[in-house]
C-alpha cells in the first residue's frame, strides 16, 4: 500500500472520532440526565440468614407471662404432646424431630445429623424466647413448608408453660427475659373486704366424712358420651398426624392408617410391619380397647415401635377416640350407657 492510501485511511479515522466527540457533546447539552424519583423495576430480595422473622398480626407476647408461667403444666403438655415427636433428655438425640434439650437459645436448625426442611434452614437466627412463641403459636405460618404437622398452641399462657419449661431442659437456662412496667400486667385492685359471716352450725360428722370422700371417676361410655369431638381432631391433627395418616385411601404413614379404625381388627391393615407385641395383643380395636392403648401404648405391648408416650388424661382420650370413631362411613354404635345413639 503506497504511503498516499495510508495518509486517506488515517485521515478518514481522525474525522470519524471528531464526529463522534462532536456529537456526544451536542447530545449531552439536549438530553439532560438526572436520578430518578424511584426505580423502574423493583426486585424484591429475600432475607438474609439470620435476619428476625416478620411478626404474625396478632399474636401476643409470652415475655410478661414467662415469670409466673407453670413449669409443671408445661412439662405436662410436652409430655403428652410433644414427647410424640421429639426427645427431650440430655442424650437421647433426635426421634422424628430434633431433640428439645437445650433448645431455648440455640440457633436454628443446628442439630447435628438432623435433616431439616429448607423451610427451617432459611429460617437463621436463634431459638429465642420469643421465636419460640411465634413458632408454637402456628409453625407453618413461620416456615412455610415445613415438615412439622403440628397445628400450633392457641392458649398464650399454655405457650408460656411450655417454653418456661423448655428452658429448664439446659444446664445453664437462659435468664429470664425482663419485662418493662408498660410490657407488665397492672395489678387488680384488691377486692372490698366482705362483711363478716355468722356462724354457721358443725357439719354433722358423716356429711363431712362423705364430702372428704372422692367422687368415683365418669366411666369410659360416660366420658365419650359427653366427648368434644372438635377437640379429638385438633389433637388428632397436631399430634397423631405426624405419624398416622386418617383420611379415606391415604394409606400408611410412619404408623398404620388410622381411617375405619374404630372396631378393625388389630393389627390388620394390609402390608404395614407390625411388630410381634402387637400382633399378639389380639381382638379388635373397640373403645375399651384404643382407650387403653393411648393411655400408654409402650406399657399395653412392650417393644411396640410407637414411641408416644400416651394420653394420662381420661377426657382427653375420650375426645381423640370419638373423632376416631367419625372416621368410617358407618361409625361403630356408641357405649350402651349413652343407649347406642349414633
Amino acid at each position: 500500500m503506497d504511503s498516499l492510501k495510508v495518509n486517506e485511511v488515517i485521515a478518514s479515522i481522525l474525522v470519524a472520532g471528531i464526529v463522534f466527540m462532536v456529537t456526544g457533546f451536542i447530545a449531552e447539552g439536549v438530553v439532560r440526565t438526572g436520578e430518578l424519583a424511584k426505580p423502574a423495576f423493583m426486585v424484591a430480595v429475600k432475607n438474609q440468614p439470620g435476619a428476625a422473622a416478620a411478626k404474625p398480626a396478632g399474636v401476643p407476647s409470652i415475655t410478661p407471662l414467662l415469670a409466673s408461667a407453670d413449669v409443671k403444666k408445661g412439662q405436662a403438655f410436652v409430655d403428652e404432646v410433644c414427647a410424640a415427636c421429639h426427645n427431650y433428655t440430655a442424650g437421647a438425640g433426635a426421634k422424628i424431630g430434633p431433640d428439645l434439650f437445650n433448645v431455648v437459645g440455640r440457633p436454628r436448625a443446628s442439630v447435628k445429623g438432623f435433616d431439616y426442611s429448607d423451610a427451617i434452614k432459611k429460617l437463621g437466627g436463634d431459638w429465642t424466647f420469643e421465636n419460640l412463641n411465634l413458632w408454637l403459636h402456628d409453625p407453618q405460618a413461620v416456615a412455610p413448608g415445613t415438615r412439622m404437622t403440628y397445628t400450633g398452641i392457641a392458649d398464650t399462657q399454655t405457650r408460656a408453660d411450655v417454653i418456661a419449661f423448655l428452658r429448664t431442659l439446659s444446664s445453664h437456662p437462659v435468664p429470664l427475659p425482663k419485662v418493662t412496667p408498660a410490657a407488665a400486667k397492672p395489678a387488680a385492685a384488691a377486692p372490698a373486704a366482705a362483711p363478716k359471716a355468722a356462724a354457721t352450725p358443725a357439719a354433722p360428722a358423716n356429711a363431712a366424712k362423705a364430702a372428704a370422700t372422692p367422687a368415683p371417676a365418669p366411666s369410659l361410655a360416660s366420658l365419650i358420651d359427653h366427648a368434644n369431638v372438635k377437640k379429638g381432631q385438633q389433637f388428632v391433627e397436631g399430634v397423631c398426624a405426624a405419624c398416622h395418616n386418617d383420611t379415606v385411601g391415604a394409606g400408611t404413614k410412619i404408623g398404620p392408617d388410622l381411617y375405619g379404625v374404630v372396631g378393625r381388627p388389630v393389627a390388620s391393615v394390609q402390608g404395614f410391619g407390625y411388630t410381634p407385641g402387637l400382633k399378639k395383643l389380639g381382638g379388635d380395636w373397640t373403645y375399651a380397647a384404643l382407650n387403653q392403648w393411648l393411655t400408654n401404648p409402650m406399657k399395653e405391648v412392650p417393644g411396640t415401635m410407637m414411641a408416644f408416650p400416651g394420653i394420662p388424661d381420661a377426657a382427653t382420650r375420650a375426645d381423640v377416640i370419638a373423632f376416631l370413631r367419625t372416621l368410617s362411613p358407618n361409625p361403630v354404635a356408641l357405649p350402651a350407657s349413652t343407649g347406642g345413639k349414633p
